[in-house]
């Protein structure tokens, strides 16, 4: 009994001496200004096209494509993935980051051709995001009916 004690102590040692380290306050930091950023570009671009004349309706349907254009293009280049590596959660700022997994999605499966490939898989990872937050709107809307 005494030796299974002293391997579970010894195996415990051995996991925190090679597990990485954990930086919270460094990660945390990181999502918190680039996820900021991504929101202040699209702030940008909402009084941008306000500025320009278009109403509150319009000016936010613009901002969203331009928020759409700005991750697919960035997933396309390779860059967005790196902006993800090094900010973790502050790249998946909800717009951006759900271009970016279906242009993910697309790109991989590109090869297998339009319909096949990139029609089938592209809602591979978006998909369960959409079906679910669709079953979600509909439960809110009943419980916001009944109440």
């Amino acid at each position: 009994m005494k030796d299974v004690d002293m391997l579970k102590n010894h195996y415990q040692d051995m996991v925190k001496a090679h597990s990485p380290r954990n930086h919270v306050v460094r990660n945390s930091f990181r999502a918190f200004w680039v996820g900021g950023t991504f929101c202040a570009i699209g702030e940008w671009f909402n009084h941008f096209y306000l500025y320009h004349g278009l109403n509150t309706t319009q000016s936010t349907s613009a901002t969203t494509i331009s928020m759409i254009l700005i991750a697919s293009v960035l997933t396309a280049l390779n860059l967005y993935d790196k902006i993800g590596n090094y900010a973790g959660a502050g790249s998946i700022v909800p717009i951006t980051g759900f271009a970016n997994s279906m242009v993910s999605a697309a790109m991989e499966y590109k090869k297998e051709g339009f319909i096949y490939g990139m029609g089938s898989k592209m809602f591979t990872i978006s998909g369960p995001v959409i079906v679910f937050g669709t079953i979600g709107s509909i439960i809110v809307g009943i419980i916001y009916y009944i109440l």
